[in-house]
């Protein structure tokens, strides 16, 4: 049984996580840390420094702000953690990057297998199809998402890219010029609107013909299902950096 403490327990993402885990008998949510602290199934607490119960694993799904207080505790435990909140900018990146070096870091832009699928999915289309298809990327999020592009859309350009024998450059931004599109640019779009939880085309456009892989996102539970199975996953494993690369394959 994996033993979970969950960050951000009273949140949106928190509610769905702990129904999920409710409905699984390979892990049990044995603390929750919000500023929030009711709770009827667990004790939450206001700060990791608080939990005392005993643990395999931690969720993360609460704010970037935080990041210092997660991985301290999750390095002085030396407890595996699950990073599933996403906007962290590079000197918070690197953060995570020397944790790992030190206590199991599960990191990831998009929890849902589906959507690792989809990289893997492009990745073997970028090997059959060469230099002779144009890659674009759109994606459409909810009006409330702040950060554009989305962090999953540039994971996918990023594996896009670790295919491809040239280096590539991303276009964000055509109408500010008057030019032929070039072979080493890979474009990525932002859609805002609605309530629309996640959705994400790769499309490769060449003479004549044109492929477009495609995922949509009709919850939020996908990523809480993509979270649980890896804190499950991290449970025991040694330090270092992980992804959904190990849940794919």
């Amino acid at each position: 049984m994996t033993r979970i403490i969950l960050c951000g327990a009273n949140g949106k993402m928190g509610k769905v996580i702990q129904s999920v885990v409710a409905a699984r008998n390979d892990c049990e949510i044995v603390a929750g840390v919000d500023i929030n602290t009711e709770s009827a199934l667990f004790p939450v607490y206001s700060t990791l420094s608080e939990v005392n119960e005993e643990a395999d694993v931690i969720i993360d799904f609460t704010n970037p702000v935080l990041l210092g207080d997660l991985l301290d505790f999750a390095v002085s435990k030396a407890m595996p953690v699950v990073i599933a909140t996403t906007g962290y900018d590079e000197t918070q990146k690197r953060m995570i990057e020397e944790a790992s070096k030190k206590t199991p870091v599960f990191f990831t832009y998009n929890m849902s297998l589906g959507i690792n699928l989809l990289a893997n999915l492009a990745k073997k289309a970028v090997s059959v199809l060469g230099d002779d298809f144009d890659i674009e990327i759109v994606e459409k999020h909810h009006n409330q998402k702040i950060d554009a592009p989305s962090g999953t859309a540039l994971m996918l350009a990023d594996a896009i890219c670790g295919e491809l024998d040239k280096p590539m450059k991303y276009e964000y931004d055509r109408h500010s010029k008057r030019e032929k599109r070039s072979k080493n640019e890979i474009g990525l779009h932002a859609i805002r609107g609605g309530t629309i939880v996640g959705e994400h085309d790769i499309i490769f456009a060449g003479r004549d013909e044109i492929i477009t892989l495609s995922h949509s996102a009709r919850s939020k539970e996908i990523f809480a299902v993509g979270a649980v199975n890896a804190a499950v996953f991290m449970a025991g494993k040694e330090p270092g950096m992980y992804d959904m690369s190990g849940l794919v394959e």
